[in-house]
């Protein structure tokens, strides 16, 4: 279906009409086990755990929606990074944003060191400093761009020909952006994740993640991570993703023109600094954001001085909800050093400047001068 325009593959992708029934929904599969058709043949089911109807038509669904060979859908977005490393060995080198997910640091320090494998973050933003980190060891570069909370851009394409020039693969969180804005495999990535609970599901009513591979080679080391890992996504989880991904196209443009306008309010607020958004001018990789994203998105960041003050913020809202996650229609604002880098240490945050009073904001749907006279009171409690 490659051949159709954006908003026409995320309503059709992996959405065929059932040959069983005809129906327009994809069918649930509630079942962990298939009816054999003989002695080592199936109707391409065996167990639900190594592939499911359901879960077949989103991996198809997000294999469309990213340009890739083959999609793979896991209980959570760590479960999908933690599939993402599971072929590294010990003595590998890896190579990570330094201003990466706070989740992923975690995973990555407290995990995936223990096995022999050598992390180093590095400032991506900057391709050199890229290249210059590369060891005759290093098998992976994982960027997450924009970063968390910071909004840091790290431009794929070039860091991309970097790697491949030395035989290493790219793989790119792509969460912030989803597919519609940010496409990491066309610009020279091997591999996009995504927690399929942000803008994919786009309702904050379930938790996944996913990978899309490149490759045949991927499919196939993915597929094997699957079937014995386990990890992977359950059928009602993935009939909601497909459900989100139909109107994600329309989500999106709303999402867009809301973190706009909150965007341009925000810059000219005296009691705001250093606020994170690629779509002000302002922002330092503006011209990069341009080049590589088909939009800004709608998560921004900006700092408030103190926690205090953060605290106050934060007490004061009505309609943004205090809560983490983001990406769903309704507008949620969250203190970044207690919460999604909550398990890296103050010191940690500090280098990567995740201040104190650094707030993020997840820019929902609703009306957006609602939105704005919402920051204007919460500010004004400050």
């Amino acid at each position: 279906m490659s051949q159709y325009k954006y908003s026409t593959l995320a309503v059709h992708a992996g959405s065929e009409p059932d040959p069983l029934t005809g129906a327009v929904n994809v069918p649930l599969y509630l079942s962990s086990t298939f009816e054999l058709t003989g002695v080592g043949t199936d109707r391409g089911w065996d167990y639900s755990r190594a592939g499911n109807p359901t879960r077949d038509r989103l991996e198809t669904a997000l294999a469309a929606l990213e340009g890739g060979f083959s999609g793979h859908a896991f209980t959570s977005g760590m479960a999908a990074i933690t599939a993402l490393v599971a072929h590294l060995h010990a003595g590998d080198h890896l190579i990570c944003s330094k201003d990466v997910y706070g989740g992923t640091a975690r995973l990555f320090n407290q995990f995936i060191a223990n096995y022999g494998i050598e992390i180093e973050y590095v400032t991506t933003d900057v391709p050199e400093a890229v290249e210059k980190a590369i060891k005759p060891n290093t098998k992976l570069i994982h960027l997450e761009t924009p970063s968390n909370p910071l909004m840091v851009l790290s431009d794929i394409r070039t860091i991309s020909e970097i790697a491949h020039a030395k035989g290493i693969e790219v793989s790119v969180d792509n969460t912030f952006m989803s597919p519609c804005l940010q496409n990491p495999i066309a610009l020279g990535a091997d591999i996009v994740m995504h927690s399929t609970t942000k803008y994919l599901n786009g309702h904050s009513d379930g938790i996944g993640g996913a990978l899309i591979g490149s490759t045949p080679e991927h499919k196939e080391r993915l597929i094997l991570v699957q079937k014995a890992a386990g990890g992977i996504m359950s059928p009602f989880e993935c009939f909601l993703v497909l459900r989100g991904i139909k109107t994600m196209p329309l989500r999106i443009k709303q999402h867009e023109e809301n973190g706009q306008a909150v965007a341009e309010y925000l810059q000219q607020h005296p009691k705001v600094t250093k606020l994170a958004y690629p779509g002000l001018k302002s922002h330092p990789q503006y011209d990069l954001a341009m080049k590589q994203q088909k939009g800004f998105g709608s998560m921004m960041s900006f700092d408030i001085g103190t926690r205090e003050n953060a605290a106050k913020f934060l007490g004061a809202l009505k309609i943004f909800l205090n809560a983490e996650s983001l990406g769903g229609v309704e507008s949620l604002a969250s203190h970044s050093a207690t919460t999604t880098h909550g398990s890296v240490s103050a010191e940690e945050r500090a280098e990567m400047g995740i201040t104190e009073g650094r707030i993020r904001l997840s820019i929902g749907i609703e009306d957006k001068e609602d939105l704005i006279d919402d920051l204007d009171q919460a500010l004004a409690a400050v």
